[in-house]
């Protein structure tokens, strides 16, 4: 990379969506000089530089950001190698399992580039730069100091691509199952007739946990996985009886019933 100030550095965003437009405007408003490429130009770009092509994007950037889906990211990283070549760092965000971004990595490092497997810990939107990332990958410490020089915190730094979107996707079986079954939980209620009491408890719940909150959860769970399976099964038929979804309690009975035929308890260190 060029320099050591961040307005001596050229990034390439790739992918202008809700995430990627927010991230380049807060890269520009920081001094980097930007190229912003997206195949389908919509929203509110001010204040990016727009590319005239993706070549025009890629080619002779320090850093080259892709923000798109999961789905397109080999094909990002294929269209972006002719341009790729020793200092260039080139960061994945899309959120993907470590199988493809060690893909993309094999992509990426031929040319002699850097790559670093970006994960975004919350959503983007109103934190732009600002919102915690985890990176892993060969160039992983580069892009953390460059990044921090627009206000992200890095909560993660690894070397192995996939070490970073792996630890997103672990909290993203709690974070999103437990958002899932809120909502199921809700539309159960709403449709018994106690919703106000039980989102109120919910949020009693979230109020009153403590440092050992999770330890009394598994402990519980390997305790009474089967008179807890049990009155899963008793929910998931008051439920049907009501008409709504079963989705999250189905799994959750079956999950206490794989528990307590395997008898098993999360090592804690």
């Amino acid at each position: 990379m060029n320099g050591n100030d961040s307005g001596a550095k050229t990034v390439a965003v790739l992918g202008l969506g809700e995430a990627g437009s927010l991230l380049a405007r807060d890269l520009v408003r920081g001094g980097a000089t930007v190229r912003g490429w997206d195949p389908d130009f919509h929203g509110d770009l001010t204040e990016i530089p727009l590319a005239a092509s993706f070549a025009a994007a890629v080619d002779g950037a320090d850093v080259v950001i892709s923000v798109n889906w999961a789905t397109v990211a080999a094909g990002v990283a294929r269209e972006a190698l002719p341009f790729l070549h020793r200092g260039i760092l080139f960061a994945d965000h899309n959120t993907a399992g470590p199988v493809l971004k060690e893909e993309l990595a094999s992509i990426v490092e031929p040319s002699g580039a850097a790559f670093i497997d970006v994960a975004m810990m919350a959503p983007v939107p109103p934190l732009g730069m600002r919102v915690g990332m985890f990176m892993a990958g060969s160039g992983a410490e580069e892009l953390a100091a460059f990044y921090r020089r627009f206000g992200t915190p890095v909560g993660f730094i690894g070397a192995k691509p996939g070490d970073a979107n792996g630890r997103k996707l672990c909290r993203s079986v709690f974070f999103k199952g437990m958002s899932s079954s809120v909502w199921e939980a809700l539309e159960a209620a709403r449709a018994a007739g106690v919703e106000d009491w039980l989102r109120a408890d919910i949020v009693k719940t979230f109020v009153d946990a403590d440092e050992r909150f999770v330890d009394r959860l598994i402990e519980g769970t390997a305790k009474h996985a089967v008179r807890r399976g049990h009155e899963m099964r008793d929910a998931e038929s008051m439920l049907i009886e009501l008409g709504t979804p079963t989705t999250m309690v189905t799994a959750a009975a079956e999950s206490l019933e794989r528990i307590a035929g395997e008898k098993k308890v999360p090592a804690h260190r």
